[in-house]
């Protein structure tokens, strides 16, 4: 009996059928039942049956081959999904010495840990960092990039990452401007564990897979549309946003609909505007990043000297009121930053609506003081593409006006 077999569990009375997964302790065996939730049951006095072995079997090997990544047997009629994990909450589990989520599961307990995945494609899984989202950093971005582009060299159909919530956004936006991409890459997490009874993971990892098998070959986010078991939303990876700490559907498009969704129950993918279409461009990659960019939210009283944190960076990035606006006493400090080599460049705090420097006399100082607009790019999404920018774009200031990504919406307009 090993994990990854489909077991009979009877003890007291009650019946447990699903497939055993790892446990962390020798006195506890963990099913993870039909319906998605897993559950614990006391060795002691408890009657195993093997119903099959290694149901979900996972060979040690990578797309080249060698003992790096795990795979699931291959079906010649099924397309070819690569799973890429970094960590985080769909890759977690409870430790039971603390009570904490910890970021241990690999690309092949995720397989395991989540049966509903089985015969949708082939798989071929690697992990490329195991941590908590909030220790994500650009190098892993650039290692991230590296890995997505030899699986979809290798013949990957679509590829799946498996990223920690909190900063999900930033990574996407990093790779939607690193990578061109002739397969979608459809970013998922979870804002609940496999071990809570409303975990998401089940989910968000199966419409992630049927939405890594459609036709749109962009970056995409995938998570719940709404509080229930319904939809998932397919977001666009420089146009999403994290809203909410714990709810299910924490991510939201700003200034639109989402790109599209996947219907949970009849697994139709559908979308509701343009997008870059599978095998339409050669895969492409641009993984260079400038990490020396700042992102600075300016604030009511802030000191002028506050922005002496930010001398002799490469970049910075302002999250401005309204417009695109701060005191007029920081002007002349920027103005210095900007004379000593730092690209800044304006957006807004606001959660709708672009930069428009040109309407009030503080705008129009801060664009003769060399300040860049950002249209109506999001924060975290302007500091990602400005770090690219600076390594990849001989005009940064027309790359930041330029919609390369999505990033830049032609309009902005209320939408409900």
């Amino acid at each position: 009996m090993n994990p990854g077999d489909r077991v009979r569990v009877d003890r007291a009375d009650r019946t447990y059928e699903g497939v055993l997964l790892p446990s962390s302790t020798d006195d506890h065996l963990v099913v993870k039942l039909e319906g998605g939730y897993n559950v614990g049951v006391d060795r002691e006095g408890a009657d195993v049956e093997v119903l099959a072995e290694d149901v979900y079997r996972i060979d040690g090997t990578d797309a080249a081959g060698d003992d790096a990544g795990s795979e699931i047997e291959f079906d010649d009629d099924l397309p070819t999904i690569s799973l890429i994990s970094t960590g985080g909450t769909i890759a977690s589990t409870v430790d039971y010495r603390t009570g904490a989520v910890t970021a241990q599961f690999d690309a092949e307990d995720v397989l395991r840990a989540v049966p509903d995945l089985a015969g949708r494609a082939n798989y071929r899984g690697r992990v490329v960092a195991n941590i908590l989202s909030e220790n994500m950093e650009p190098p892993l971005w650039q290692d991230l990039a590296d890995a997505v582009a030899e699986e979809i060299e290798a013949g990957a159909d679509g590829v799946v990452v498996m990223h920690g919530t909190d900063t999900m956004q930033y990574s996407a936006s990093a790779l939607s401007f690193m990578l061109e991409t002739p397969v979608p890459i459809v970013f998922t997490g979870s804002q609940r564990s496999a071990d809570r009874p409303s975990s998401d993971n089940v989910m968000n990892a199966v419409s992630a897979v049927e939405a890594a098998k459609s036709d749109c070959a962009e970056v995409l986010v995938c998570m719940h549309a709404s509080e229930s078991d319904d939809d998932c939303a397919l977001h666009r990876g420089t146009r999403v946003r994290k809203n909410h700490t714990s709810r299910r559907d924490a991510f939201e498009t700003v200034g639109a609909a989402p790109l599209g969704e996947v219907d949970y129950e009849t697994e139709e993918v559908s979308f509701r505007r343009e997008y870059q279409e599978r095998g339409e461009t050669d895969l492409k990659t641009a993984p260079a990043l400038e990490s020396d960019v700042e992102l600075l939210k300016f604030t009511p009283g802030m000191d002028p000297a506050f922005l002496d944190v930010v001398e002799g960076s490469e970049g910075l990035i302002i999250e401005g009121t309204g417009l695109g606006h701060v005191h007029t006493d920081l002007i002349p400090r920027i103005e210095e930053l900007i004379a000593d080599g730092t690209t800044v460049v304006m957006t807004s705090q606001c959660l709708e609506g672009r930069v428009c420097d040109r309407v009030y006399d503080t705008g129009r100082d801060l664009l003769e003081a060399g300040v860049i607009e950002g249209g109506d790019t999001l924060p975290g999404t302007a500091k990602v593409k400005l770090m690219w920018a600076l390594e990849n774009s001989e005009d940064v200031e027309e790359a930041m006006g330029t919609s390369l990504a999505g990033e830049i919406q032609e309009r902005s307009v209320p939408w409900e």
